[in-house]
Formats: C-alpha cells, sequence, structure tokens
C-alpha cells in the first residue's frame, strides 16, 4: 500500500489484530508511538521521526518523504503526530483495518467492560 507520499508499507495490521486482538494491537500502537517519540516534546517531530524511521525498516526516506508522512497525519496543524494523529494515520495506511475499524472498536469497548 502506498501512502499519499508514495512511501509503500506493507500491510502487516490485520495479520497483528487476528493475532493480539483489538486491545493488544491498540496497546502495540501506542508503544511504536512511544518508540517514534520525541522525548521532551512528547509527540513525533520530524527530527524523532528521522531519527528513528529505521525502527520502521525506512531508513532511506528523504525528508520531503518524512515531513509528507507529518503532514498526512497531522490534523491539529502543529507539525507534529500526537498518539490520536499517529493511530489514525495508522488505520488510514491499512485499507483492510480501515474496513473492520468498526467491529475492533465495539471490541475494545466490550473487553473494556
Amino acid at each position: 500500500m502506498a501512502s499519499r507520499s508514495g512511501v509503500v508499507f506493507e500491510d502487516f495490521f490485520p495479520a497483528m489484530v487476528e493475532k493480539l486482538g483489538a486491545e493488544g494491537f491498540m496497546k502495540e500502537l501506542c508503544n511504536g508511538f512511544r518508540l517514534l517519540t520525541d522525548g521532551d516534546k512528547g509527540k513525533i517531530t520530524f527530527e524523532s521521526l528521522k531519527k528513528n524511521a529505521a525502527l520502521l525498516g525506512l531508513q532511506g526516506m528523504s525528508d520531503e518523504e518524512v515531513m509528507c508522512m507529518l503532514r498526512e497525519g497531522d490534523l491539529d496543524g502543529d507539525g507534529a503526530l500526537n498518539e490520536m494523529e499517529f493511530c489514525t494515520l495508522m488505520f488510514r495506511l491499512s485499507p483492510e483495518l480501515m474496513e473492520s475499524s468498526k467491529e475492533l472498536l465495539e471490541e475494545a469497548i466490550v473487553s473494556e467492560y
């Protein structure tokens, strides 16, 4: 799958959801966010994403591609990704997850109670 920036991602998310369940998958997304976060700012910034791109298997990304990824996910216009924006972007990059997101949300809510 390709993002608007042209970066191609292999979609492992559906298999992860199947293996971990909705709650486990969301926990892993949160762990991924923490790995990529600028520790001082608590958000994923250009610098932190560029520095940690290898963790995603994207070590060859140009500065423009990194900026495109940030812009694609930055919903509040601050130039960085908070946890909600990161999770939203990850779901948007996975067409199969987008289709099943309602069921995942319902499963997460049910397991919460």
